[in-house]
């Protein structure tokens, strides 16, 4: 969170922490410069988000550079911001009075949806057609498929086929700030490489946290080891069901597709955490032929 107070108090806010709550104040904002000291995707919208209406420039450098930062920035100017620079690491935005009524707005695609399902495929040898994304997005996440082994069909940049009948391959990754291999699609990847032919190394460089998922998936008969910001995967033949505990969102997604390809039954708790990011996932599983239900406790 340190990054995000940093842009609020810079911009002139006066942000509070007592008793697990954070409580941030303003009269106005004025614009000024912010430097991220690590690119943090969060801390860029919400300094976007303050500075539109703060009087004079805003500068925001080391800013993150994902598809969803040029998305909101594209959402604002509809809307009468004025954002320039947004996809590079230095966004300047000129403060304005006030945003206008926006009536419709088409949010872009969601890669990390799109590439839950894309590693789905491969970590159960299945053939999938993921629809209605932006297959650039996708480009390094779709290098590492193929390097694994697996058929990658790019469908005129709106659709993606990804096949996979063999064994994955083994491979290393490092999570990257976007254009780089994304972090949030890591411990789904590493569902995969728990199941490839070899050992696989994973240098997690974004999130301390990202490896939390690794002891779920040694319960199923995964062979993981984690040390710190790296990750050995040495790849078994098949994983077994268990009860197992998401730990955060990404780490959920990754246990359902563990469990869709594992022998036996998995129980998954805490799913709340996987509905803050995926949209009725058991749904679109049982359409790609998963035995999988969701159960009130």
């Amino acid at each position: 969170m340190d990054q995000h107070i940093k842009a609020f108090e810079l911009l002139g806010a006066t942000v509070e922490a007592e008793q697990g709550k954070i409580e941030v104040k303003a009269k106005k904002l004025v614009g000024t410069s912010i430097y991220m000291d690590i690119v943090s995707v969060g801390a860029t919208i919400n300094a976007m988000l303050a500075a539109v209406l703060a009087e004079g420039t805003t500068t925001i450098e080391n800013a993150a550079k994902e598809p969803h930062i040029v998305d909101l920035a594209n959402f604002l100017n509809k809307m009468g911001a004025n954002i320039m620079g947004a996809g590079t690491d230095r966004i300047r935005i000129q403060g304005v009075k006030e945003l206008k009524k926006n009536e419709t707005y088409s949010v872009v695609p969601d890669q990390i949806e799109a590439g839950t399902f894309m590693l789905a495929a491969v970590a159960t040898r299945g053939d999938i057609l993921v629809k209605n994304c932006i297959t650039k997005h996708l480009e390094s996440l779709t290098a590492k498929i193929i390097e694994m082994g697996a058929e990658v069909q790019d469908i005129e940049g709106e659709a993606i086929r990804v096949i996979c009948k063999n064994r994955p391959n083994k491979i290393n990754i490092k999570t990257l700030p976007y254009p780089g291999f994304p972090t949030d699609l890591q411990p789904q990847m590493g569902v995969v490489m728990a199941l490839a032919n070899g050992t696989s190394v994973v240098n997690e460089s974004i999130w301390d946290s990202r490896f939390q998922y690794a002891e779920e998936l040694n319960r199923m008969g995964a062979k993981i080891t984690a040390q710190g910001k790296v990750a050995f995967f040495e790849g078994v033949d098949k994983l077994i069901g268990a009860p197992v505990y998401a730990t955060d969102l990404r780490a959920g997604a990754a246990l359902v597709i563990a469990g869709i390809a594992a022998e036996g039954t998995t129980q998954i708790y805490n799913v709340e955490h996987i509905d803050r990011g995926y949209e009725h996932i058991e749904e679109k599983f049982i359409k790609l032929g998963a035995k999988i239900k969701r159960v009130e406790e």
